[in-house]
């Protein structure tokens, strides 16, 4: 794998994540003002900027990952999508202060594992 298919593969994962970032504050955010009776169910949802920016996100990694997919076997991308997770977790600790349990620890570490065993095998 060249170096720079892996920085696209890492950039397509890691706009993945911090999609799901957004989507989260978003989604918080629009829960947050219908509680204090704003906005509806889904309008709340679809006003939401960080929702926007979220699935804007998702677009821009779907973008990047088509054109990744164009270029390296699928058996050798997909399980990169893995770094996403351990991506995900880490935000949802570091910016949403979350508890993340030793054993999401644990499971995070193995897909890390399984991430460096799928590149090095390529």
């Amino acid at each position: 794998m060249t170096v720079r298919l892996f920085l696209l593969i890492l950039a397509s994962v890691s706009l993945s994540a911090l999609a799901q970032l957004a989507l989260k504050i978003g989604a918080n955010a629009a829960a947050q003002a219908r509680s204090s009776g704003v906005g509806g169910e889904v309008g709340g949802l679809i006003q939401s900027p960080m929702v926007i920016v979220g699935l804007g996100l998702y677009g821009v990694g779907a973008c990047l990952w088509l054109f990744v997919l164009g270029r390296a076997p699928l058996s050798l991308a997909y399980p990169f999508v893995g770094i996403g997770f351990i991506l995900t977790t880490l935000a949802g600790a570091f910016f949403l202060h979350e508890n993340v349990s030793m054993m999401r620890i644990a499971g995070t570490l193995m897909i890390a594992i399984g991430c460096a065993v799928v590149a090095r095998s390529a």
